[in-house]
């Protein structure tokens, strides 16, 4: 039965002896007078207060006050439950000893034991619950039962209930001790609802800076719609979940992308903005929450199992480009957080969309573009040389692989005489289409100049001052120019910033200590020219940075150790397979990372 005047926390004092049930509880020791018993109740509420002191983490609060409150009132059965104030129902937060039907049920204010707590705000004990008429059997076998009202700063927050299959069980001191537990551990569970909430928040904006960030990153319209999905479902557990943007005359929201129970799927509704819940939401420029979609005589079936569905305009300097729709199976599930989340991502998202469609006109432009630099790097392949000259002292061979975009990257075999052979390798600043003009312009400037057969020195010297000529800014090309002179077995080099040549002799790896300044740079700029007398055996490798700065995934360099090594590692083998060894040694130390430059190597092996 409810609990009677006299039994009430607020006016029931116990008399009598306190007999614990179990030998661990702290009160075994104490004398049945009052003054024994307020010390004993002292000495609870002291450790109370410490666990409620220790933590602010809800589920850890809740899991100490029911061992703090076993070991005062033993139970096989016991529960906390709170009130949600949206919808006026106690629900189970905590238990021990209930079955997973309990734990899953509702109990409205004034229903049931618990609800007849919570709604007249006072504790029952009752001794036979069988002959408690608002009593709902949920648990066939329990006989008596103690709930008592959690209250804290006079606003009712839950309730904390205990059971037994025993009839009679529990005793007024039990009451006692049971109301001193929930007067302070009700504001306890309110200051840990209170820091949960404020992490959630906090987690909530850390997650919405992270999304914006990635957003923004995301230039194509159908994957950046489809990562907004997933990334929603870090803030908000929606089931259903679609896109729709409007058209060009801002008449038709047109679905863009659309989500439902875990896959994807694109239905390609069209919904004119003078019908349906969306078409509302843009009317209206407001965020639309209903609790109850089959009550809301604007909504259009689109998925017959919603129950409630959260729309948010998409607002973009002032006009409307769509909206976020989101649906639930079960009624009322969206809240007031779930709708500040969505319009607060809903901004950034409006941008982020913007942004996309804005990329997707300049990539359609630049198709055209990619076309035609596609043919340009065709005719510059053609440019080059197909083969390396053959002299009988000297093999060659050149290896050229050109990054994805058009590149800069040139080389060539300028046919002095019969016996001399020039070896050119340069690389133009700068990438794609501007530097591979560059590298055109360069490479006619020095044809020309060929014809006249001046020295590797003055070769150099040649095309710089041609540059300075036609000076264009920040172009400039580091050029490594060597004469091979096969009569005599004698290399010329002269150099203007490239990667300086290695020589092996004899396993021995050497660098050819040519420099210079990159042509185009400086005006009156002079070159000088080694002299190197080769061996038979002797090995020599030109090659361009991109070697050199090919990069694996740690973000280490290719090098010009590696190189070396590899050099010399093949050297008694012929010009083609030392080339190949080169590349093949680079391609294997980048383990399939991109390349970001053209790689280009010349092998040059003494007969």
């Amino acid at each position: 039965m409810p609990a009677s005047p006299d039994t009430s926390p607020e006016s029931h004092e116990f008399e009598g002896d306190y007999r614990p049930v179990a030998s661990d509880n702290p009160y075994a020791h104490l004398d049945p007078s009052n003054v024994r018993v307020e010390t004993a109740d002292l000495t609870y509420l002291v450790q109370l207060a410490d666990a409620l002191n220790t933590t602010l983490d809800l589920e850890t609060l809740l899991c100490r006050t029911s061992e703090l409150v076993r070991a005062i009132i033993p139970y096989r059965i016991f529960a906390i439950l709170l009130l949600n104030d949206r919808t006026r129902e106690l629900r189970v937060r905590f238990q021990i000893g209930h079955t997973p039907e309990v734990q899953r049920m509702r109990f409205p204010l004034g229903k049931g034991v618990v609800g007849q707590v919570a709604l007249a705000r006072q504790a029952i004990l009752l001794n036979d619950v069988k002959q408690y008429p608002n009593y709902l059997p949920a648990n066939p076998d329990v006989r008596s039962e103690l709930a008592v009202p959690l209250i804290a700063k006079n606003r009712l927050i839950g309730v904390m209930d205990i059971e037994s299959e025993e009839a009679g069980y529990f005793r007024p001191e039990h009451l006692h001790l049971l109301t001193l537990t929930a007067s302070r551990i009700a504001q306890a569970i309110e200051n840990a609802r209170l820091y949960a909430r404020a992490s959630r928040q906090a987690q909530t904006l850390t997650v919405l800076n992270e999304i914006s960030a990635e957003l923004t990153s995301i230039l194509d319209l159908d994957p950046l719609l489809a990562r907004i999905g997933q990334l929603l479902r870090r803030l908000i557990d929606y089931q259903m979940f679609s896109i729709m943007l409007l058209d060009a005359k801002g008449e038709t929201l047109i679905t863009r992308y659309a989500w439902r129970f875990g896959y994807a799927h694109a239905p390609q509704r069209r919904i004119p903005i003078t019908s349906g819940l969306v078409g509302a939401a843009v009317r209206e420029w407001r965020p639309i929450n209903v609790r109850d979609v089959h009550k809301d005589p604007r909504y259009l079936e689109m998925n017959p199992e919603t129950r409630s569905e959260l729309i948010v305009p998409l607002f973009h300097k002032g006009r409307i480009i769509g909206v976020l729709d989101l649906e639930h199976t079960r009624t009322g599930f969206f809240n007031e957080e779930h709708q500040r989340t969505l319009t607060t991502m809903a901004a950034q998202v409006a941008i982020a969309i913007e942004n996309a469609r804005l990329y997707q006109a300049v990539s359609r432009q630049e198709k055209q573009l990619e076309r035609d630099i596609a043919m340009a790097r065709e005719v510059q392949l053609r440019l080059l040389p197909t083969a390396p000259p053959a002299h009988d002292h000297a093999e060659m061979a050149v290896r050229f692989l050109p990054a994805r975009s058009i590149g800069g990257d040139l080389y060539d075999f300028l046919d002095y005489s019969e016996k001399q052979t020039a070896i050119v390798l340069g690389d133009v600043s700068g990438k794609a289409a501007p530097a591979a003009l560059f590298a055109a312009l360069v490479s006619g400037i020095m044809r020309s100049a060929a014809i006249h057969r001046p020295e590797p020195a003055q070769m150099l010297t040649l095309l710089n001052d041609a540059l300075q000529e036609r000076k264009l800014e920040s172009q400039y090309v580091t050029m490594l120019f060597a004469l091979w002179n096969d009569e005599t077995r004698t290399l010329y080099v002269a150099n203007s910033g490239a990667v300086q040549p290695i020589l092996c002799r004899a396993g021995q790896s050497i660098t050819i200590q040519a420099e210079g300044f990159p042509l185009g740079l400086f005006p009156d700029a002079t070159y000088e020219e080694l002299t190197l007398d080769t061996q038979p055996g002797d090995v020599l490798v030109f090659v361009s940075d991109g070697i050199l700065d090919a990069e694996n995934h740690l973000g280490e360099m290719y090098g010009q150790d590696r190189l070396a090594e590899a050099l010399c590692g093949h050297r008694d083998q012929s010009a083609k397979h030392i080339a190949d060894a080169v590349l093949a040694d680079v391609t294997r130390f980048q383990d399939g990372k991109d390349r970001f430059d053209d790689e280009t190597i010349i092998a040059l092996r003494v007969r």
